[in-house]
């Protein structure tokens, strides 16, 4: 059996220290051994981002220069159409094999939503879900039926993560940060410092291309 690695996606507009250290976090909580870092182009849930796909990617690359838990992936950035996770974790699973065991990060709101994504249900059959806990969301779904669903991949130990390729759900006890990207956005937009929120390599970056302003 392969060592358990994760993919964590998002808009990253721009990365900043709550992405970063909850999976940092997660990693020593569950002897995670690799993180792929996967910025989209075009969410299919969110706004368009302000910074381009070139600058969220070089964001990262500097954000992640000095922790060799991270590595990037492009290969949504290189498209145009909707970055669907269904699609790109059959990919994912396509290219690692049948055996690798293989998950996915998101937030304790996104799992709520979940059965709104594009063809959620194949979700599992590609990857482990590992869900990083949120103050104030509910686990409770929407409907019994997805509730039910929920009950019937959930586990408590790590160590499932790791004997089997995929179909668990595991909720991870990783501390919350309260940033976002659009804080910092509006931080900056004011003149306001970011120096708490961002690596100090992104912040000169930002500054340097005058990034939302």
């Amino acid at each position: 059996m392969k060592s358990l690695q994760a993919l964590f996606g998002g808009t990253f507009d721009p990365v900043h220290y709550g992405h970063l250290i909850p999976v940092e976090t997660l990693a020593n909580l569950i002897a995670l051994s690799r993180v792929i870092i996967m910025p989209n182009n075009v969410p299919p849930h969110r706004p368009q981002p302000e910074a381009t796909s070139v600058q969220r990617k070089e964001m990262l690359a500097l954000a992640i220069s000095d922790k060799p838990l991270f590595t990037l992936d492009e290969r949504e950035l290189l498209r145009n159409t909707p970055s669907y996770t269904a699609e790109t974790l059959k990919a994912w699973r396509e290219e690692q094999g049948a055996d690798a065991p293989l998950a996915f990060i998101i937030g304790q709101d996104s799992l709520l939503t979940l059965p709104t994504w594009h063809d959620y249900e194949s979700i599992l059959d590609n990857a482990h879900l590992i869900v990083c806990r949120r103050p104030g969301y509910s686990m409770e779904m929407a409907s019994p039926k997805y509730q039910q669903w929920l009950e019937r991949h959930m586990t408590y130990k790590p160590e499932n993560l790791h004997s089997s390729p995929a179909g668990k759900i595991y909720l991870a006890e990783t501390p919350w940060l309260n940033i976002s990207a659009s804080l910092i956005r509006e931080r900056l937009m004011k003149g306001e410092s970011c120096e708490d929120l961002v690596p100090e390599s992104v912040l000169e970056y930002i500054n340097q291309h005058g990034l939302y302003r």
